[in-house]
């Protein structure tokens, strides 16, 4: 199982990070070898922070090794898909390769969720149609030329996007999603990432609600023609190394509350986060290995983000190497 760092990038607005501190601790992972990827977060009016793209564009300044991506773009279905994958193209042209566009419909109960909504015009619906259909289209405009495209919510003709990106065929384009209730609906969203993705991103956390949703999607590739271990799973989680857990149990509540803007289940901050020394961390990890996350990306939920990053490159991820 590799790793992945998720940066705060939300954290500019509560003191958690800088936007130069967060360059720095890109390149602290890209040199440790440790990490497979480096990972920012993306929303507009529903969780304000540095914009994604900007930021991204920085970090493939500074690395040159690891994977960069958004983990996942909340505001992919607001945004305008030609407009994208132009941008897209330049900065994987920049990272020289190294892009994973994470999409997904961004549909969130936080506060400022209904301001998108309002400003956009885009509901719901609308964003789970637009998000199939986006992909369609920046898979075309990065691959081919003078392409017409006529869908539901989007239409254009005789476009070509140049430079194309440095990945070939395409960079590669990630499902995120967490589905909640019938389990015809959840099956339906992780369809979707069979028929659409080469990947899967979820930030849920419980092992037997995961489980299934990884057996399922790799049993239906299969009936779909493609190989079980052809997508990959990838799992966004959270750790904090204290050597009194409690303690990192208490910080890390803060920090999510603090992210969100929400009072954080204790439930959900134990179980989605590898909380006290570095053998519990380790331990808690485990868990996600057995169960064949292919990567876990790790955001430090910690006003120390250097110093937690420290202990996780010396002290926990060295017993995955």
């Amino acid at each position: 199982m590799k790793f992945g760092l998720t940066l705060p990038n939300r954290g500019v607005l509560f003191g958690a990070t800088t936007a130069a501190q967060m360059l720095e601790t890109a390149e602290i992972a890209d040199q440790s070898g440790l990490f497979q990827s480096v990972w920012v977060g993306d929303s507009l009016f529903g969780k304000p922070r540095m914009e994604s793209i900007a930021l991204l564009a920085g970090l493939a300044a500074r690395t040159k090794n690891v994977r960069l991506g958004p983990a996942c773009m909340a505001s992919f279905t607001l945004r305008d898909p030609v407009m994208l994958a132009y941008q897209w193209a330049s900065l994987d042209l920049l990272a020289e390769g190294r892009t994973v566009l994470v999409t997904c419909t961004g549909i969130v109960p936080q506060s400022g969720y209904d301001i998108e909504s309002a400003v956009y015009h885009v509901g719901n619906k609308e964003r789970v149609q637009r998000l199939t259909e986006w992909i369609t289209i920046l898979k075309r405009l990065w691959t081919e030329d003078d392409v017409t495209h006529e869908g539901r919510h989007y239409q254009f003709e005789g476009v070509t996007i140049e430079p194309k990106p440095a990945a070939s065929p395409h960079p590669p384009i990630w499902i995120a999603n967490n589905a909640q209730g019938k389990r015809e609906t959840i099956e339906r969203t992780l369809r979707r990432v069979v028929h659409h993705a080469s990947g899967w991103q979820t930030s849920l956390s419980e092992p037997d609600d995961i489980a299934w949703r990884i057996q399922y999607i790799r049993d239906y590739a299969q009936e779909q023609g493609r190989g079980p271990n052809e997508i990959e799973m990838h799992l966004y989680h959270n750790i904090n190394v204290n050597d009194d857990r409690q303690a990192a149990i208490a910080e890390s509540k803060e920090f999510l509350d603090t992210y969100y803007m929400t009072d954080t289940p204790m439930h959900r901050v134990e179980s989605w986060t590898a909380t006290g020394s570095p053998e519990e961390c380790v331990e808690h990890l485990r868990v996600w290995e057995r169960m064949g996350f292919d990567e876990v990306t790790l955001r430090c939920t910690s006003w120390n983000q250097l110093g937690q990053l420290k202990r996780v490159i010396e002290e926990v991820l060295p017993h995955f190497s």
